[in-house]
């Protein structure tokens, strides 16, 4: 009966995490959408939104997680707040990215920015944590190599959107791993470190009368408040959902978000996509088959990294 109770709570467990990471990765899936909503308004500005905005949401989680002991003894640490300050720019710089391109209309690239990102973390792992790669995994190293080869011959140059945002990403994550503190305590220390300068930013603008919260209409007020929710709700739901699942399932539920990025920029903002897009993809989606049964088959468990947009 013990037995089976623990079984069944695993279970509760696991399909609760899943439903939780599940929601996150639909949320990251449709935050194309709202990016283009905020396109007309400038980059820098919508940052500095997505940030200040963020703050109270991450700080109001941590306080109803009863978390708040773990940040406390975080702001005490120098060199906690160093290494979140580095997290933080690295984040900072992804998000810029990403809502640049999507303004820009180069979605399809920020999708394959997303899909490369774990065989990129992969590599980062290898080359600088002594992780060994079996040979599917570098097999899917080496197919997404030939993949941005192929991508870089047919446009004349790198596709350094993808590659910015893969390598940005795969950066946050190795050094986020630093931080001794949990994913939902390191993005609120994140956040608010990044408030200061996003802050006065925005008082400035303000003082200005260059801002679109104050001296702009209703709706650009509301999307540029709107901008927190949209960072912290996903990234907060992948936090809690992510201590309840496998590895393995994480793994393989990441791809859910650049896949529906993928379809939305090919399908609604109708973004160019030849032969050479077509052909990088497929071997992008074949490496990402071959890297999610090496890590199914080796059922590695460890804490799966947050994944953030």
């Amino acid at each position: 009966m013990v037995t089976k109770a623990i079984t069944m709570d695993a279970e509760s467990k696991a399909r609760r995490g899943f439903l939780l990471a599940l929601g996150a990765y639909l949320l990251w899936g449709m935050l194309p959408f709202y990016m283009k909503a905020v396109a007309h308004l400038p980059l820098a500005e919508v940052i500095a939104h997505r940030i200040v905005w963020s703050v109270p949401i991450a700080a109001a989680v941590l306080v109803w997680a009863g978390r708040t002991a773990d940040f406390k003894a975080a702001l005490r640490s120098p060199r906690t707040i160093a290494m979140a300050a580095l997290t933080a720019a690295l984040i900072s710089v992804n998000w810029g990215i990403y809502v640049w391109a999507i303004a820009v209309d180069r979605t399809v690239e920020t999708a394959l920015g997303y899909y490369i990102n774990p065989l990129v973390s992969v590599v980062v792992g290898a080359l600088l944590l002594g992780e060994r790669l079996d040979r599917l995994q570098i097999a899917a190293v080496v197919l997404a190599t030939v993949a941005v080869t192929v991508l870089t011959i047919e446009g004349g140059k790198l596709p350094w959107v993808s590659l910015a945002l893969a390598f940005s990403f795969a950066a946050y994550g190795f050094f986020r791993k630093t931080l001794p503190i949990g994913p939902s305590q390191g993005f609120l220390l994140e956040v608010l470190l990044l408030s200061v300068p996003a802050l006065g930013y925005i008082v400035y603008l303000i003082a200005t009368g260059q801002d679109h919260i104050v001296s702009s209409t209703g709706a650009d007020t509301a999307l540029l408040m709107g901008c927190g929710p949209v960072t912290s709700v996903p990234l907060l739901l992948f936090a809690f959902g992510a201590k309840l699942l496998r590895l393995s399932t994480i793994g393989i539920m990441q791809y859910i978000a650049p896949t529906m990025v993928f379809l939305i920029a090919v399908l609604v903002f109708d973004e160019p996509f030849g032969t050479a897009q077509a052909i990088a993809f497929a071997l992008i989606w074949t490496a990402l088959a071959m890297y999610s049964w090496s890590m199914f088959r080796n059922r590695e468990v460890r804490p799966a990294m947050p994944a953030t947009r």
